[in-house]
């Protein structure tokens, strides 16, 4: 497996790196098991708090740096990676303050003696990560299992290697301690090697079905813990007293942001009758004005997409759709430049039987459905194999979440697009994986709840 780093932009090469050897992958097993076997023995939360902290610290002096090396790695627009830089700030200060809290053993109610359980780490675990978000990703297993007691190990997508040195560098200026993370430069099958060995405590991975399904597959065969977040095709509900003004002030962000790579983003604009044509007619206005360019360039409004093939399996994606019935309404014009663009593209006419129906385009193309009403809107949003995420517009906020709460999801939001914050847990169910991260949920994914139970008869016996 090679990994470099091509600039989307441009599809140079920037720079090229070696894979690690399957001896320094022992060594990094090894001085990562050392480690959670010093802090069970040392605790060492208070020196823990204070390195996570410098780390939210280094990431905001740094912010233009490490935004620089997203871009680079991935094509991302300059704004959205300093932004991604900043809410990894964000995590690690979120995980530093509410360590005590999160350790906090946990009284349990019985009539049979007196119970709590104790947060325990569990030991090294073994991370596998995508390039769309090739800092944020990290962040958000690194954070709460340092915070734990839980060294990582990470294999990052092979295009965005320029993030991963960048963030083991990150880590080590911060002071943590030789063995907390590494990042390794290594093969699918060593990463089963990995996954295999008695050290490693649990996996986790944040990519397609099929790589979830072998890390899921590994793991179980060796009875690990793991956790999985898998791709998405949202909907975007739009009932019949939705504020449209509203509806369109989001359909940039819902759906173009990160040129729609994002595993959360809108893909399936659902719309009852009432509102269906003057939807189509607003998503192709927002959709005409996006600007592509350089995305170093602050003006430029529509990044390339991650590779030459993301863009080709978009393209394919779309032709695909058409030749089965869709209609294109908008979009689906060459841009002439070498770099990886896509022009942004909205599809209707979209059947049961069209190949797009339950596939993840990850790209700029906004799929409309127009529905009868809001119970053929439930239907058609759960009619899917995959559960991460979802929107429901209306004027009626209660209405909204009764209407979220009977979709097959994972997250709901209502009047907005999606969104990430280190309180909320992020997660799905069905092919979109399971587990979560961020939160308190993120929090104890990879913890051993240490139940320590002492019968009534020892207390009394005891106080006596």
């Amino acid at each position: 497996m090679a990994y470099k780093t091509i600039y989307p932009f441009t599809n140079e090469t920037l720079k090229e790196y070696a894979n690690h050897t399957d001896a320094e992958l022992e060594q990094a097993i090894a001085s990562g098991h050392a480690l959670y076997k010093k802090w069970r023995r040392e605790n060492n939360l208070e020196e823990r708090k204070a390195q996570l902290h410098k780390v939210a610290d280094l990431l905001r002096r740094d912010a233009d740096k490490y935004a620089e090396t997203i871009t680079k790695d991935m094509g991302k627009l300059i704004g959205e990676a300093k932004g991604e830089v900043l809410l990894c700030a964000d995590i690690a200060d979120y995980y530093a303050d509410k360590a005590d809290e999160f350790l906090k053993p946990q009284v349990l109610e019985t009539a049979a003696g007196e119970a709590y359980y104790i947060k325990q780490s569990i030991g090294v675990i073994f991370a596998v990560e995508p390039w769309n978000f090739p800092f944020y990703q990290v962040m958000r297993v690194f954070a709460p299992n340092f915070i734990a007691g839980n060294p990582m190990l990470l294999k990052h997508a092979s295009c965005c290697p320029g993030s991963a040195v960048a963030f083991e560098d990150l880590v080590r200026e911060a002071g943590v301690e030789e063995g907390a993370f590494k990042n390794l430069f290594i093969s699918y099958e060593q990463v089963s090697k990995a996954i295999s060995d008695k050290r490693i405590a649990g996996a986790c991975l944040t990519g397609s079905e099929r790589g979830g399904a072998s890390i899921a597959e590994e793991a179980g065969r060796n009875l690990k813990k793991s956790s999985l977040e898998l791709g998405g095709n949202d909907a975007f509900i739009v009932l019949d007293d939705a504020d449209m003004d509203e509806v369109k002030a989001v359909m940039n962000f819902a759906r173009l942001f990160n040129a729609g790579q994002v595993c959360t983003s809108s893909k399936r604009f659902i719309v009852t009758e009432k509102n269906y044509d003057r939807f189509v007619r607003d998503l192709v206005e927002v959709f005409s004005q996006a600007k592509w360019g350089d995305p170093m360039d602050p003006s430029t409004t529509l990044a390339p997409l991650s590779s030459a093939q993301a863009k080709k399996d978009v393209l394919k994606a779309i032709d695909v759709a058409v030749a089965n019935g869709a209609v294109v309404e908008y979009g689906n014009k060459p841009i002439d430049h070498p770099g990886n663009f896509v022009m942004p593209t909205v599809i209707t006419g979209i059947d049961k039987n069209n190949p797009l129906y339950n596939k993840e385009v990850f790209g700029p193309v906004g799929e409309v459905y127009k529905v009868k009403d809001e119970a053929e809107a439930i239907a058609l949003a759960n009619d899917s194999s995959y559960g991460l995420g979802g929107t429901v517009f209306s004027s009626n906020l209660d209405h909204a979440r009764e209407v979220a709460a009977q979709i097959e999801t994972g997250m709901s939001f209502i009047n907005s697009g999606w969104t990430s914050l280190p309180e909320l847990p992020f997660g799905g169910i069905k092919n979109s994986g399971y587990g979560r991260e961020l939160s308190e949920l993120g929090f104890t994914t990879f913890i051993n709840e240490h139940l320590v139970f002492t019968p009534k008869a020892v207390v009394e016996k005891h106080k006596a």
